[in-house]
């Protein structure tokens, strides 16, 4: 499933003389050549600038025009509220997004905008996208005014001040009426508008970008980028690991760029990945569709959050690394393998009852932060020298010990809910809905075996305490645990945990088996 989705401003502080609306017209001639539908997501400033709407309104009806919700000083003075930016549009997270806002004010701007639309195309829209948007928002505009599909940014550390760490990789979800940014667990605790992941994630490599930098690069579908939705090998590449790998529930991504970036900088790349879409569909692989049509097909299917994957075993850098990303309404896992063999390199718990921090207060920083609860962050908890991670090992009968490099995964789809990962050295990784397992084929060297969890003894991570076969955490000021089912804990210094097996599996329990 691909949506092209496109979104639209009508200003752009950072380069006054570009050409916002260049984009927006050969766009719309790109996708009408190749016959594909495509999502165009407004800003209100650009419901106010006949040049934007004018060629949306000539649209065919395959398309779908829906609201990019940013917040602009015309939408603001339109509420009977003072302007606070540094421009008509200022991209800092206490003035250009809803965060910024009470919940009065949010839905204040909310009714403005939808007003506004409506004069505009005659309709209110279905389709709701922004780099975030908090939990109230979402419910409000889908209790008020019937939204079926949100989308938002994908997971990134500090980008353009926009944290998003830890959540649902990829897909779609439903979003806790907590915090729009952790899936739900129960339908009655859930807003039931499911919420689709943006910009295509490089599996393998953007999780890790500038470890140790303010803020992360980025390796995306974005045809911006060279290293990525700009580079036709990697497109091919990101294509097949998305639409001919293990999935479980679906493969999806969203193609597009927003008319901000200009169309020199995004035209060759957007012009290959379009071509390449329309081959897909025509030979079956792929459908596109709307936004709006993607979420009115998932709450048709999925009345909550299904498990889903995405599957990249061969490398576009020819590095040999791997990555699989496992996702329920429970908890996300990554397994990931590089030079050194395979390691779990990110485990995050997913908890209704978290609040998000913006659900009743406001944002009153340049920037902002999205997050879930940390079983394990790869990412967080390394430094230069030490990579966080849990490891295999195996004790051998000659008093050696050493971590098992579990080469070769081969991945079956064994449900819906479940993905089995075989690897050599007789280990198995199962992942289910509510647990993640390892097991291991007995061998008569083998004396004992494990998981180890590291980090780097320089930085602060959120595990507190190991009580009996518990692992207890505090995030935020929000405690959690996790059990271990059947096995030994201890620590092993200040920076790491062993959990030794007492048979051949060792599983981490995230939510009690119905």
């Amino acid at each position: 499933m691909v949506n092209i989705i496109n979104f639209i401003r009508a200003v752009e502080p950072r380069d006054p003389d570009l050409d916002l609306v260049q984009p927006v017209v050969q766009q719309i001639r790109l996708v009408e050549k190749h016959g594909l539908p495509a999502t165009w997501l407004v800003q209100y400033d650009a419901l106010l600038d006949s040049r934007l709407i004018d060629p949306l309104k000539a649209l065919d009806k395959c398309h779908e025009i829906g609201a990019w919700f940013e917040v602009v000083q015309p939408m603001v003075e339109k509420a009977g509220l003072s302007w606070r930016g540094r421009y008509p549009w200022d991209w800092h997270t206490d003035v250009g997004f809803s965060v910024g806002y009470t919940r009065d004010e949010r839905e204040k701007l909310a009714d403005v905008f939808m007003e506004e639309f409506r004069r505009v195309f005659g309709e209110y829209p279905r389709s709701v996208g922004s780099w975030l948007m908090d939990a109230h928002l979402i419910g409000y505009l889908h209790e008020r005014y019937g939204i079926v599909s949100c989308c938002i940014c994908k997971d990134q550390w500090g980008t353009d001040g926009y944290t998003l760490w830890g959540g649902y990789f990829n897909q779609a979800y439903y979003p806790s009426r907590r915090n729009m940014y952790m899936p739900a667990q129960h339908p009655s605790e859930q807003i039931d508008v499911p919420v689709f992941r943006m910009l295509g994630s490089d599996p393998i490599y953007q999780y890790d970008a500038d470890t140790d930098g303010d803020a992360q690069g980025v390796i995306t579908l974005e045809p911006v980028y060279k290293e990525g939705g700009g580079s036709p090998e990697w497109v091919d590449w990101f294509f097949d690991t998305n639409f001919k790998s293990p999935c479980l529930s679906f493969g999806y991504t969203q193609v597009g760029q927003e008319n901000s970036f200009g169309w020199r900088d995004m035209s060759e790349g957007l012009t290959f990945q379009v071509e390449q879409l329309a081959k897909r569909a025509a030979d079956g692989e792929i459908r596109v569709e709307t936004l709006g049509e993607s979420g009115r097909w998932f709450m048709s299917v999925y009345q909550e959050t299904p498990a889903s994957a995405v599957t990249a075993l061969a490398d576009w850098k020819g590095e040999n690394h791997k990555s699989i990303w496992y996702c329920s309404r429970f908890y996300r896992v990554n397994l990931y393998w590089d030079e050194a063999g395979f390691k779990i390199r990110d485990i995050h718990l997913f908890d209704e009852t978290y609040a998000e921090p913006y659900l009743s207060q406001v944002c009153t920083e340049n920037a902002c932060t999205y997050d879930t609860l940390p079983v394990l962050d790869g990412f967080l908890w390394s430094d230069r020298v030490e990579m966080a991670g849990i490891r295999i090992f195996k004790e051998f009968a000659d008093g050696s010990t050493r971590y098992v490099r579990a080469d070769n995964p081969r991945v079956t789809e064994r449900s819906a809910q479940c993905l089995i990962v075989e690897c050599d050295e007789g280990i198995e990784l199962f992942c289910g809905d509510r647990r993640f397992q390892v097991r291991v084929t007995p061998h008569e060297d083998v004396v004992s075996w494990g998981l180890e969890l590291a980090w780097a003894g320089s930085n602060t991570v959120a595990l507190d305490d190991i009580q009996g076969n518990t692992l207890h955490y505090t995030h935020n000021g929000h405690s959690y645990s996790v059990s271990c089912i059947g096995d030994e804990l201890k620590w092993g210094g200040k920076s790491k945990v062993i959990i030794k097996a007492e048979g051949s599996g060792i599983a981490l329990q995230f939510a009690s088996d119905e």
